[in-house]
């Protein structure tokens, strides 16, 4: 089963190369992995989507907790949430074929971006599907180039996943430290 992590990490120089180590010595298959700063200063948020099942994906989140630099995982995959993926691709869209391009970037609420004499370079955000279906839509007119997102997810609700001084999850009580406390100090 696919799963999908939301893990709140310091912005550290190596965090990346711990966190995605960790599944790599597990023999777990990362299918998508996005990083970014979030509304807290020196924290970044990963998205993390796995092939795991139901029994390894709690193992998996303590484990995260052993690194010093993870503040707070949740599996949201059982949970109420919002996924997208964002799309930029070029399309070989000469003026014979360019409405038919257009129309589909019109059934795909897509953008323009660039309109070049024999290209066009779209863009698009949304679910898994949509982004496979609108690839798939313009293929036939020919992919000059393409670039893909990975994941990002956020749970439906107003209530935030982490948030600074907030109790650490019951099994991750354990591999707390200092340091995670300081990072936490630091945000609030």
């Amino acid at each position: 089963m696919v799963r999908t992590f939301i893990v709140y990490v310091a912005d550290h120089p190596g965090v990346l190369n711990r966190v995605s180590s960790l599944f790599r010595r597990r023999g777990y298959n990362i299918e998508s992995l996005t990083v970014g700063h979030t509304h807290l200063p020196e924290i970044s948020r990963m998205t993390v989507v796995v092939a795991i099942d139901a029994q390894g994906a709690p193992l998996v989140e303590a484990n995260l907790y052993k690194l010093p630099e993870v503040l707070h995982v949740h599996d949201i995959s059982s949970v109420p949430s919002l996924h997208r993926e964002l799309v930029i691709v070029k399309v070989a869209a000469s003026q014979d074929v360019r409405p038919e391009v257009m129309r589909v970037v019109e059934a795909f609420r897509a953008r323009v971006l660039e309109v070049a004499t024999e290209s066009l370079v779209i863009e698009a955000t949304g679910s898994e599907d949509v982004i496979d279906s609108l690839i798939e839509g313009v293929r036939p007119y020919g992919i000059l180039e393409m670039t893909r997102t990975g994941r990002v997810a956020m749970t439906r609700g107003s209530a935030p996943v982490f948030a600074p001084g907030q109790v650490p999850p019951k099994g991750a009580a354990p591999f707390w430290n200092s340091g995670h406390l300081t990072v936490l100090r630091n945000c609030s």
